[in-house]
């Protein structure tokens, strides 16, 4: 069999062309400035003031270290310390002016014996009588305690005689006279027998004085008669009030003898 002639030609390497190179080098010098680069971005990133950052950061000026003030020492209360609790005010009440004071019931009643003997034109008295004022008397009360429908349009003067027993005693004479706001109580007296007003007690009395409370202070008087008319016991003088809750006068006469 007869032979190829080609089968027998080797075929030898071919030699590498100068672009191939050119190439190799090219790819190795990208390759070692990429290295260069990184590491050299890997420095200025660790220490950004080295000398080769082109854009190095601006210096952080000094901070001054002050002095740390020391604290005011702080008050520690003794451990047996309590708080107390702070006192409060009194609010000062304004003084009130005070009121003339009015006349007590042992003020309201002067006697006419009394009164002669001050003013010292009555002569001889005879201040020995069978009949006084009775203890607690004279008494101030509402006149609507008797007499609803009045309300303050009455004053008056009402009582009773006792003996010495305490028993009443009718038919005497209550006599009442003076005088309120200048006028003249009665014409020129009131006379009242005791028996006649027995709301106030079996020998009850009871004399009109006026149609509306009136001040006075001892010009109006109040005596007990016998049946006779004679005195048997002393004038009594009283006072009376402009005050509805004090419009009728309260007088008990007893018997001492």
């Amino acid at each position: 069999m007869d032979k190829d002639v080609f089968d027998y030609i080797e075929e030898g390497e071919a030699a590498p062309s100068r672009s191939g190179v050119v190439w190799n080098v090219l790819t190795v010098l990208v390759l070692l400035t990429a290295v260069i680069v990184g590491v050299v971005f890997l420095i200025v990133f660790v220490k950004p003031n080295i000398g080769i950052n082109p854009f190095p950061p601006p210096e952080i000026p000094v901070r001054i270290a002050l002095d740390t003030p020391t604290p005011p020492p702080k008050s520690v209360l003794p451990p047996t310390w309590t708080p107390t609790a702070s006192p409060v005010p009194l609010e000062t009440s304004t003084p009130v002016p005070t009121s003339t004071p009015l006349p007590t019931q042992e003020d309201a009643v002067v006697t006419q014996a009394e009164e002669d003997t001050e003013s010292g034109d009555g002569g001889e008295i005879d201040g020995d009588f069978p009949v006084v004022l009775h203890d607690g008397s004279p008494q101030y009360i509402p006149a609507t305690s008797f007499h609803p429908d009045v309300g303050c349009n009455w004053m008056g003067v009402a009582g009773q005689v006792i003996d010495v027993n305490g028993a009443p005693v009718q038919g005497l004479i209550v006599e009442v006279g003076g005088n309120l706001d200048g006028e003249n109580i009665g014409n020129p007296t009131i006379l009242q027998a005791t028996g006649l007003a027995t709301a106030y007690g079996e020998a009850g009395f009871e004399v009109k004085l006026a149609d509306e409370p009136i001040e006075s202070f001892g010009s109006v008087w109040i005596q007990v008669l016998d049946q006779a008319g004679l005195p048997i016991s002393e004038k009594i003088s009283f006072f009376t009030f402009d005050d509805c809750e004090r419009n009728l006068i309260i007088i008990y006469f007893k018997q001492i003898r």
